[in-house]
């Protein structure tokens, strides 16, 4: 819609007249096209994949979700979708989905005391940035009566005994605690 031009709408008579061109060209059309743009971005903002920056605060505001100030576009996004898609009563398969959903596979785990009515949730290093959107998910969705506990899997002394004491003398004690580190050989070296 954009590439229209409003002379073309004219009748062919007045398309000549050199006035009519300057003002529908320098006056109108630029105001034309900004109120296609808006029509195009009001018709993305119904949709949360397109929806603009100011489509995404009205989301935001009618779910009553309050986006970090480091987060994305992309990010806010899906944690609308997240709220969305949430349904209940929960299951631990839907929960599992959720979780799945939000952190990505095998970047967390569940375990369930029932007879303690306790649920722990683990999640990797590497998903810690989504650690109080876990917290949110669960507090909404599951009974009251559960108790909550999220923690982040640390490195461990396992996870370091790959590497030789060379490899993690580069390192300082609390990046290699807390610091996603890639396992694997480079050039012959951990």
């Amino acid at each position: 819609m954009q590439n229209r031009k409003l002379i073309d709408y004219l009748p062919a008579f007045m398309q000549d007249v050199v006035e009519m061109n300057v003002i529908l060209d320098v006056i109108e059309q630029p105001e034309i096209v900004k109120l296609w743009e808006a029509f195009d971005d009001a018709m993305n903002d119904q949709f949360i994949m397109d929806a603009t920056e100011n489509g995404v605060e009205k989301w935001e505001e009618i779910l009553k979700i309050t986006p970090k100030p480091t987060s994305t576009l992309d990010e806010r996004k899906f944690t609308i979708l997240t709220r969305l898609n949430e349904q209940l009563p929960y299951t631990m398969r839907t929960l599992d989905n959720s979780l799945k959903a939000l952190c990505g596979e095998n970047k967390y785990s569940i375990e369930l005391t029932s007879n303690e009515y306790t649920l722990l949730v683990k999640l990797a290093l590497i998903a810690k940035n989504n650690f109080n959107d876990v917290v949110n998910l669960l507090n909404r969705v599951l009974p009251a009566n559960i108790i909550i506990k999220v923690q982040i899997m640390y490195n461990s002394h396992k996870k370091l005994s790959v590497y030789t004491h060379e490899k993690l003398r580069q390192s300082n004690h609390s990046n290699l605690r807390n610091e996603v580190l890639e396992i694997g050989y480079r050039n012959n070296e951990l």
